[in-house]
């Protein structure tokens, strides 16, 4: 298939659906681990079609969702400061800090952006050699390349008023910690296609083997996440846990050598904490030392702020699949996009936001015999 209409088409949906409905015999439980599969499925009612057998667990697959509010209150500190520039991408500006958001700084006189890229952001610095440039970097490993790319730019420019203030996350620890928690009912994921087209499939191995999982890495559009669910029920059923890549027009065994190159030589791998979920070892990245005069947290010295979430929001709980949005009582009442209370209802791949965004306010939405299978 060459084109886009063509992983919508719903003949091919129903023959999928029906080859899932064949094969499932039993009950078996799936995380997506990527919150655009999240946005995909729910805007398509791909779980509502799948049969009863097959359940679709959300998992933390949101960027903007996973930072910890520490991070974001680190974020609001910094970009309150007079002289500085703050750089982020528009979806960070309305996360709930403890008391406000960026936009809330923003109109108090703080000078916040919204950016498209890390590079812009280094190119206001070297445009404003009086202002401190600041550039928010979240994200799983699919933003990291670009990230690492502006401070190695940054340093071979010589640019000193240019800093990160990172909060990268990695997807194979996060995996292994929903997996040995106990009171996991994961029992196979839909890893991330757009993750795995930057950093490859051989951390996948390991964690299918010993936690016996198949692991099928999967694309966005509708008939990608189908065939995506097709070959994990198929692996369930026979008792087998590969990895399987389903999304070969992206993804390579190896990835991407050269982005992968560039993260090696900026960043390092350390413990991180996930909003809602906790600190899980070896799950993100910071800057390696040859480049930590570039890091923000350093800089502006806000390395000592601690916070507490809020109690009413049980974004955690959704964000580790043991609830749904609609199973928080919060949920479209005390907490919309216009009053969020977690970032799981902001961010444009937040599953709070999904369900909000698509009217799936309750559960079932309608009847699988009343909608029309992807459009």
């Amino acid at each position: 298939m060459k084109y886009l209409d063509e992983f919508n088409d719903p003949k091919l949906a129903r023959r999928l659906l029906d080859e899932i409905r064949a094969t499932a015999t039993r009950p078996w439980a799936l995380m997506e681990v990527c919150g655009g599969q999240t946005h995909s499925i729910i805007r398509h009612g791909i779980d509502q079609l799948l049969p009863d057998e097959v359940e679709l667990i959300h998992g933390p697959g949101c960027p903007v969702c996973v930072t910890p509010l520490e991070c974001i209150d680190k974020a609001l500190e910094i970009a309150a400061r007079p002289g500085v520039i703050f750089c982020s991408f528009g979806d960070m500006l309305r996360v709930p800090g403890t008391d406000r958001d960026l936009f809330r700084v923003k109109g108090e006189g703080g000078d916040v952006r919204v950016v498209y890229s890390p590079l812009d952001a280094l190119q206001l610095a070297r445009r404003h050699p009086d202002k401190q440039v600041v550039f928010f970097a979240i994200g799983f490993e699919t933003t990291a390349p670009a990230n690492a790319m502006a401070v190695h730019q940054a340093k071979r420019l010589g640019l000193a008023n240019f800093t990160l203030l990172v909060s990268h996350v990695r997807v194979p620890p996060a995996i292994d910690a929903i997996m040995s928690a106990p009171a996991c009912r994961v029992q196979a994921f839909l890893a991330a296609g757009h993750v795995c087209s930057v950093m490859g499939t051989a951390e996948y191995p390991e964690l299918a083997e010993r936690h016996r999982v198949p692991i099928v890495v999967t694309g966005f559009e509708p008939l990608d996440i189908l065939e995506g669910i097709r070959r994990t029920v198929r692996q369930l059923e026979r008792g087998e846990h590969r990895v399987e890549n389903a999304y070969a027009r992206a993804v390579r065994a190896d990835g991407n050598p050269a982005a992968v190159r560039m993260i090696e030589e900026v960043f390092e791998v350390t413990d991180r904490s996930w909003r809602g979920i906790g600190r899980i070892p070896a799950s993100g990245w910071r800057l390696s030392e040859a480049y930590r005069d570039f890091d923000a947290e350093q800089r502006f010295d806000v390395t000592g702020i601690r916070t507490e979430e809020p109690a009413e929001c049980r974004a955690g709980e959704v964000l580790q699949g043991l609830i749904k949005p609609t199973d928080c009582a919060a949920f479209g009442t005390t907490c919309t996009p216009r009053t969020p209370l977690g970032a799981t209802m902001v961010s444009s791949e937040g599953a709070c936001a999904a369900y909000y965004l698509y009217r799936r306010m309750s559960e079932p939405a309608l009847s699988r015999e009343e909608m029309n299978p992807v459009g």
